[in-house]
């Protein structure tokens, strides 16, 4: 099973997937992942990657297609979750065309939907873990009480620079402007579905299971 999650930063769209990958078997494909693996991978692509980036270039859409065919053509396991790509429509168009050249198919692309204002909330109290990149809010998932990571043991916890209001809304604009449109793309070929992304997290994941379940 393929799919993509959709959703503004901060939605819960990693740690969703990552329950998805310990409960289903799936591959989280995350773009910014992906490049920081090839840029060390020793391969021809990941020179080419390391050149751009370290050059302070924008990476092609072709080379993250690219990059994206590469775990297409490994194991599949329990099929692949798309994280941060596609972004807009052109990349959209490309991903269809590669999953058609490999005998895949999109099987759901899901829309967490969320209330900016609380989104701007959970995610300026949020934290992770320096080790292991568990996510916590000082709200709905406080740092454990020992101050130990619950997942890896880990003492160590960090906030993102731009985890703060005003660099939020300058990430959802952009969200806005260039990735909503997917949202009416995937809309009309008849494969969105919305869910409600500020739920607790095993709500918002039994929310997803069920149109895995239905898909």
């Amino acid at each position: 099973m393929n799919i993509i999650l959709l959703g503004p930063p901060g939605a819960g769209k990693g740690t969703q997937a990552r329950r998805l990958e310990a409960d289903r078997g799936m591959i989280q494909l995350s773009t910014g992942d992906m490049l920081r693996e090839a840029r060390t991978s020793g391969t021809e692509m990941g020179d080419k990657v390391a050149a751009i980036m370290d050059s302070g270039q924008l990476v092609t859409d072709d080379i993250v297609i690219g990059l994206i065919e590469e775990k297409l053509e490994g194991d599949r396991n329990g099929g692949f979750i798309f994280d941060g790509f596609p972004r807009t429509l052109k990349q959209a168009d490309a991903l269809g065309a590669l999953l058609s050249k490999h005998g895949a198919t999109l099987d759901a692309v899901i829309e967490m939907r969320v209330d900016d204002e609380a989104l701007v909330a959970r995610i300026t109290a949020r934290s992770t873990c320096g080790d292991c990149g568990e996510v916590y809010n000082d709200i709905t998932k406080p740092i454990p009480a020992d101050g130990k990571c619950a997942n890896c043991g880990g003492t160590t916890f960090k906030r993102r620079a731009d985890d703060n209001a005003e660099s939020l809304r300058t990430r959802l604009m952009e969200y806005y402007k260039k990735t909503s449109p997917l949202i009416g793309y995937y809309y009309a070929k008849d494969a969105l579905t919305s869910i409600d992304g500020l739920g607790e997290i095993d709500a918002v994941a039994a929310d997803m299971n069920a149109v895995l379940d239905a898909s």
